[in-house]
Parts: structure tokens; C-alpha cells; sequence
């Protein structure tokens, strides 16, 4: 298998999103449409990247920072291509990015019942934070 990454472009959204709802423990709302995403990749140039296994999309990340902070949101991998080192390439791939950036921690949201998701992270050498919890308000309704 020869896996192709590249920085993620708009137009990939539409199979970015059909892997992001295929895949389970991803939680979807209304900051994952095409508009937000724009907006996202416009503020985080060449920080989200596809996988591509002979050009077909199968794994995806959005990764962005805030000027302290790094982000990465939504990382995905085709079920049948899973536990082939591409979700660690991706991850890989954007912290390499954020570090030349001068960005020195990274930070990523797993859904509490995500065992898969939560194992992957600490495989890779992520520690689960249990002295914060997570706060958010919409700013829309």
C-alpha cells in the first residue's frame, strides 16, 4: 500500500465528510458543514491533511491553533485501513506542521465513550487530562 498525504483542499469536503459519518465515535454538529470547514482551512492554511491509498480518499484531519495552541479535530481512517500507521502519518503530519509554527502543545477532543479513540490517542503517547473539563456555549442558535 502506497499512502499518499497531502494538504486537505475544499474540494475534498464532500468525501472528508461522507468518512467523518461512517465513522463511529465522531461527533458531527453544525461546525463540520462546508461553510464552517472554509472557514477553518482559510484560517489554518496547510494544516489539515487527506490520505490518499492510489487517489482515493481514506483517511482525513483538521488541525488548526489558536497562536498558543494546537488543535486537531475530527482525525478519521477507513475502516479497512485502519491500524496501518495512517491515522499516526496524519497526526504526525499536523504536529510537525504546528511545530514549525512555533506551536509547542496540542490539544484534541475524544467522545468520553470512544474506547477505540481514547486507546489510539494513548497509544500514540497522548494523556488523558481529568483535571479540566471541557466548557462550550453555541454562539448561534
Amino acid at each position: 500500500m502506497n499512502i499518499e498525504l497531502r494538504t486537505m483542499e475544499i474540494d475534498d469536503y464532500d468525501l472528508v465528510y461522507a468518512l467523518w459519518k461512517e465513522s463511529e465515535g465522531l461527533m458531527l454538529n453544525a461546525d463540520d458543514s462546508r461553510e464552517c470547514v472554509i472557514h477553518f482551512l482559510e484560517r489554518n492554511p496547510a494544516l489539515s491533511f487527506v490520505a490518499l491509498d492510489q487517489g482515493k480518499l481514506v483517511g482525513a484531519a483538521l488541525c488548526g491553533h489558536d497562536g498558543r495552541h494546537g488543535y486537531i479535530h475530527n482525525l478519521a481512517v477507513k475502516k479497512n485501513h485502519r491500524k496501518q500507521g495512517i491515522g499516526k502519518s496524519l497526526v504526525g503530519r499536523c504536529m510537525f506542521e504546528l511545530i514549525k509554527l512555533g506551536i509547542h502543545r496540542c490539544h484534541l477532543y475524544v467522545e468520553s465513550g470512544n474506547q477505540d479513540g481514547i486507546s489510539f490517542w494513548k497509544k500514540l503517547g497522548w494523556e488523558q487530562r481529568v483535571e479540566m473539563i471541557s466548557m462550550s456555549q453555541p454562539l448561534r442558535s
